[in-house]
């Protein structure tokens, strides 16, 4: 692809492609995925596909596959009979002695070690074991936050053996719930700062959204955004989203999380933070960019 190619294609068309290449992943997972065919897709040659891939979603292609698989593979560990073998073969590992070597180095023990013990938590401890209470290090808020339940989930996992859970007791809830942190803005100031994370839905009937707020040393927002403009609505697979804000030079602190407003069920997994250039835009709306030049329709004759 000629440089030309690549500099008229827009950083949201990137951001497309690399969706559309996660989803192909997630639907291919026990079949054949190469560099070839993704890039092929995206209509990217294979170098360019693996440096905006690597760059976007923070692992090559290979690295990528090889945890989605293995997660998928410590999910049927413990809720399947499958042989271990099986289970080697099924997510295209050539041998269980290359299946263990590469399980045991993203999980610390073998797959055999694992099915047991994970095999004795629910026995002992039942689905508690697997959906504790809010996770550590985590903040709940929002309106109406009681009717809704936040979990650590080691059921439905995007990579490793945890993800954050947000689901409605109720088919329709009113209100939103918000699992946050906040941390201090000084080593951010006047930079721009990239959030993603990996977001799963279920039957979300009002919507969901990745969100990221800066606030002022004296408390006051500076900017906002939590993904209301292009929100996160019905079932969806695992993917990656993102948002994107200028960090001023007077900024406090930085608060992040995962929303659900209404019913359903959100998954998130795998936040990841990266300063960025002014080439990759923010996702906020700017107030002076929507105010109009002049005031207008002041008849009301329209």
């Amino acid at each position: 692809m000629n440089k030309r190619r690549v500099n008229e294609v827009s950083y949201s068309q990137y951001v497309a492609m690399i969706r559309r290449s996660l989803d192909y992943i997630e639907r291919h997972m026990t079949q054949r995925i190469t560099l070839k065919e993704l890039s092929k897709q995206a209509v990217f040659s294979n170098a360019q596909f693996y440096r905006i891939f690597n760059s976007m979603v923070g692992f090559t292609v290979a690295d990528y596959t090889r945890r989605r698989r293995l997660t998928r593979a410590a999910l049927d560990l413990i809720h399947t009979d499958k042989r271990i073998l099986d289970i080697a073969f099924e997510y295209r590992f050539q041998s269980q002695e290359a299946f263990t070597r590469a399980f045991k180095k993203l999980f610390t023990m073998t797959p055999g070690e694992y099915r047991k013990y994970s095999t004795t938590l629910i026995h002992e401890g039942g689905t508690q074991m697997f959906m504790k209470s809010v996770p550590q290090g985590w903040t709940v808020t929002g309106q109406n936050p009681e009717a809704y339940e936040v979990a650590t989930d080691r059921k439905v996992v995007h990579h490793g053996r945890a993800a954050g859970r947000l689901r409605s007791k109720n088919g329709d809830n009113q209100g939103f719930v918000t699992l946050m942190q906040m941390f201090n803005a000084q080593e951010y100031r006047s930079k721009r700062l990239k959030c993603t994370a990996f977001i799963k839905s279920d039957q979300v009937c009002g919507w969901a959204g990745l969100w990221m707020r800066v606030d002022h040393e004296n408390g006051d927002m500076l900017r906002f955004d939590n993904m209301q403009s292009r929100p996160i609505q019905g079932t969806l697979d695992w993917n990656q989203y993102e948002v994107i804000l200028d960090i001023p030079a007077d900024s406090g602190a930085i608060a992040f999380g995962i929303l659900l407003s209404g019913g359903g069920s959100v998954w998130v997994d795998g936040f990841r933070f990266d300063i960025v250039d002014e080439r990759v835009p923010t996702t906020d709306s700017k107030a002076e960019e929507a105010l109009p030049l002049h005031p207008m329709n002041l008849d009301f004759e329209a």
